[in-house]
């Protein structure tokens, strides 16, 4: 009882924003608890299509845990936190002391009992060390995790438990500082201490384990792209789990989909597909088919569905998740609007493109009643409406090449506008950060970026409606130059090269340097007769592709 009500006081003292974070359900097993919370971790934000910038489900899949005096708080790579169980109190009646009068005193191995002036003292350290560590005073924190570690020794032992939660402090301190070689030894410590506090058949020993060390170690290998010592952690964890929990707990689901994420970042995308889509199943079974975590769940397997070129699938998937959005947030909710635009994408993939564009224009009226008139989403959901558009002109050129042309100047007029839209944020922010002196902030560079990537792509698919045209008009015999593909192109370009004249890292992106490749790409194959400026391109394009695959090969070696 007394692990609940510490579980329950460290979930309502711990300041976690509203942004990031939902609530989820965990169930009980027998007399010992773990305590489960749903944390929403931004995954994979994409304002559009693959490779224009992020949208939140996943900003960073990576690990972000606390542990606080009371318990350990572990916000995991799908974001399920797991309430440990805190060390300082007895779990065993066997293991009480004296009677009444000695209550919140805890025997150590010599038969001893220690005054609980050295848990108050530990407890005070980490949650003035967590408090810091929220804030982002990281050097502060680290003094008063060194301290409770200190204390936790003096006070307990070198292996007691209090110490194994003050290594998992530090660990995390120092894999956010990302001093990787300092944090690592300090994990497996912990993990040891544990091991050693409780027997292995010991249920407290494998619910603390799990739920805090061993679940933390695993995140910490995923971060340092060392999956297979990550998979090791995490089959270790799901067999203790369902050996402890059973097959259709939660817990046992979480680190399921976390072993599936971890399997398919290895390419084993069959047996990834099978982990999630059972921890998805158990979450229905549960009740959870509405849950944050399930859409999140979901989401990334309908990813997974796409990126293994299975259409139907990630239809059926995405289907499931506009259903659950439009019941429980419905479409005054831009959850509601990314949900569908995810769907019309992958119905723009497969050929439907009515459905698709009735789909987009829903969302982009959506947008229009719940943003500004000029913000970046709504540039991005015109450029999606255009692509569609396009789609259909080509399908009608052979039937109707009148139609066809008429599609194109539909969208033509939704390019302008996405055009219009993106190169606005982009000066306002240009001119924002004159005013600041250069200072941005890590969201407005992150704005800064989706608007460049948008305006390039906007230009150049403008610049290839130009080139579709002119092939259109050419076929009824209508004879006109490239002139203003040409110069849709050429203004493409210019945009990259303003933003690498000022520096920084946004024109160094990947991103932003293949849509800059593209448009050297289709601007050369329009001046093929132009032979000087021809090989200029040619040359830039070469370039651009050497610094492309260099910086591919640096993040392959890196990981």
């Amino acid at each position: 009882m007394y692990l609940r009500q510490a579980a329950a006081a460290l979930v309502r003292r711990t300041p976690v924003p509203l942004r990031t974070v939902a609530a989820s359900r965990c169930a009980k097993i027998d007399n010992a608890t773990s305590a489960s919370l749903s944390s929403k971790m931004e995954h994979l934000n994409q304002y559009g299509s693959e490779g224009y910038t992020s949208r939140g489900h996943h900003k960073d899949i990576w690990t972000w845990i606390f542990i606080s005096g009371h318990a350990a708080l572990v916000l995991g790579l799908n974001g399920q936190p797991v309430l440990a169980e805190d060390v300082s109190i007895e779990l065993s009646s066997k293991n009480d002391v004296g009677g009444p009068n000695l209550t919140g005193l805890r025997k150590i191995e010599d038969g001893s009992v220690i005054s609980n002036t050295h848990t108050s003292k530990w407890r005070i350290f980490t949650d003035q060390g967590r408090e810091l560590f929220l804030q982002g005073k990281l050097e502060e924190a680290e003094n008063f995790f060194l301290s409770a570690l200190q204390e936790a020794k003096e006070g307990f032992g070198e292996k007691d438990p209090h110490v194994a939660s003050s290594l998992n402090n530090l660990a995390e301190l120092y894999r956010v500082k990302k001093l990787f070689d300092k944090a690592e030894p300090l994990y497996v410590e912990a993990l040891n201490i544990l091991e050693e506090s409780f027997g292995p058949e010991d249920i407290r020993y494998n619910i603390s384990v799990v739920g805090a060390t061993l679940h933390n170690l695993g995140q910490f290998f995923v971060m340092r792209k060392k999956l297979e010592d990550a998979q090791i952690c995490y089959e270790r964890a799901l067999k203790i789990k369902r050996r402890v929990l059973g097959h259709d707990h939660t817990d046992y689901a979480d680190t399921m989909y976390h072993l599936g994420m971890v399997l398919y970042l290895q390419g084993k995308i069959k047996d990834s597909e099978a982990l999630i889509q059972d921890s998805i199943r158990i979450l229905e079974d549960g009740g959870l088919g509405e849950s944050t975590i399930y859409i999140r769940r979901l989401r990334f397997l309908a990813q997974v569905y796409s990126k293994s070129n299975q259409p139907a699938e990630a239809e059926n998937a995405q289907r499931k998740i506009l259903h659950v959005m439009e019941l429980s947030k419905g479409w005054n909710s831009l959850d509601t609007v990314i949900a569908a635009e995810d769907l019309a994408l992958t119905l723009q993939s497969i050929g439907r493109l009515r459905e698709a564009q009735e789909l987009l224009q829903r969302c982009l009226d959506a947008r229009k009643s719940l943003l500004p008139e000029d913000h970046i989403q709504i540039s991005a959901n015109l450029l999606h409406m255009a692509r569609v558009t396009m789609l259909s002109s080509s399908q009608l050129r052979k039937k109707d090449s009148c139609e066809a042309i008429s599609e194109l100047d539909k969208a033509k007029d939704l390019l302008g506008n996405s055009i219009r839209i993106a190169q606005h944020v982009v000066d306002k922010l240009k001119e924002n950060g004159k005013l600041k002196n250069h200072k941005w902030s890590r969201a407005t560079e992150r704005e800064r970026h989706a608007a460049l990537v948008i305006l390039l792509q906007s230009l150049d698919t403008l610049g290839l409606l130009e080139i579709t045209r002119h092939e259109l008009l050419k076929s009824k015999g209508e004879h006109q130059p490239f002139l203003e593909a040409e110069n849709v192109l050429r203004q493409c370009i210019s945009a990259f090269k303003e933003f690498q004249e000022e520096g920084g890292s946004i024109s160094n992106s990947g991103a932003v340097k293949g849509e800059y490749l593209s448009c050297l790409k289709h601007l050369s194959s329009l001046l093929i007769t132009d032979n000087t400026t021809f090989q200029e391109l040619n040359e830039e394009i070469e370039r651009v592709k050497i610094e492309l695959s260099q910086s591919h090969k640096s993040k392959t070696s890196s990981s």
